[in-house]
């Protein structure tokens, strides 16, 4: 949800410069099911333009029009969306709609948190009541300690008997490409598409430049041997794709000094038991923990042919790890999708 709000920050502080009033709407609760939970929030934006969604998009057009009141008078409001009878969604949604103005002092702060790859904690305050107006937005505070409201009008302060809803948002999803061919560029593109933050490494041999990766962050050409990483955690993953059993060895060497939450590696299934068994040659000492880390051949088994779907199938495999779910069909389930 990071980069979704990333967004919304910076559509707003564009439409700030353009004249243009901003109301944040934000889902803070739920009774029942809904096909997004609360946490999730859109920008209504006056000129009629809204960033983001709370819904399939089968809400927001509601959330619009109901959100008049907002821009007219200031005053945050709580809203109910009853979807069990309008759409079959077998749930209320309780949505907070307030003011969203945001200073340089927090466009700072914001940014700062963002580069450091820290989390940072949101606390809206509501009633689970429909059409109300109150004490309500929104706080948050970054790791440094800073803190900001969306709203002059709000001051977290004033004891009431709001309800709070906490989010900690964690940095943006860190995906290192190790590689700089055309797959790789599929593979950046479509992380792209889901927010997270792309590194991509090349050879020095055959260096590429950020133009051959729009998509990118940064794109560098290094080996191994002389690369200082950082940053490299349990939200990172990372995926090797340099066509070449040589290199992909080098950086398997390299990166066991590195604690990522995933490596996936290109190349067949037959070259993954020479591939580890020399990786044992040069590290005896290799930490089991390391070694269940590392998919290869990467990827889910969808059928996966060209460069899109291949990058397809590697995405969907992180996404399996790092959420911790057993792939399946959910066809299968007859419950519910989300605990």
């Amino acid at each position: 949800m990071t980069h979704e709000f990333k967004e919304i920050v910076q559509q707003a502080f564009i439409n700030q410069q353009n004249e243009v009033q901003n109301v944040l709407a934000t889902v803070v609760d739920l009774d029942g099911s809904s096909y997004r939970k609360p946490g999730v929030r859109m920008l209504l934006s006056s000129n009629g333009k809204i960033t983001g969604a709370v819904s399939g998009g089968c809400v927001e057009k509601e959330v619009q029009r109901r959100a008049h009141s907002v821009f007219k008078n200031g005053k945050a409001k709580i809203i109910a969306y009853d979807g069990r009878y309008r759409l079959g969604c077998e749930g209320v949604l309780y949505i907070l709609l307030e003011p969203f103005k945001i200073a340089t002092p927090f466009i700072n702060a914001f940014h700062d948190t963002l580069t450091n790859r820290k989390p940072f904690e949101i606390q809206s305050f509501y009633d689970k009541k429909d059409e109300v107006f109150g004490e309500f937005g929104s706080l948050i505070q970054f790791h440094d300690t800073r803190k900001f409201t969306f709203s002059d009008a709000f001051n977290p302060t004033v004891k009431n008997k709001t309800l709070v809803f906490e989010q900690v948002l964690q940095p943006l999803f860190r995906l290192l490409i190790l590689g700089g061919e055309h797959d790789a560029v599929k593979l950046c593109q479509q992380a792209s598409l889901l927010g997270w933050e792309v590194d991509v490494i090349t050879s020095i041999k055959d260096p590429k430049q950020l133009p051959d990766f729009p998509s990118a962050k940064s794109v560098t050409a290094q080996t191994p041997e002389t690369i200082h990483l950082n940053g490299i955690n349990e939200n990172t993953a990372i995926v090797i794709m340099n066509h070449n059993f040589t290199y992909d060895l080098r950086w398997l060497i390299k990166l066991q000094e590195e604690n990522p939450v995933y490596i996936g590696i290109l190349g067949a299934a037959k070259r993954r038991e020479k591939l580890l068994n020399e990786l044992f040659d040069f590290t005896p000492e290799i930490r089991d923990v390391f070694l269940e880390k590392i998919h290869t051949p990467a990827g889910l088994n969808i059928g996966a042919e060209t460069p899109e779907e291949i990058a397809l199938s590697i995405l969907a495999e992180i996404l399996s790890v790092i959420r911790k779910k057993e792939v399946f069909s959910l066809k299968k389930i007859t419950g519910k999708i989300h605990t």
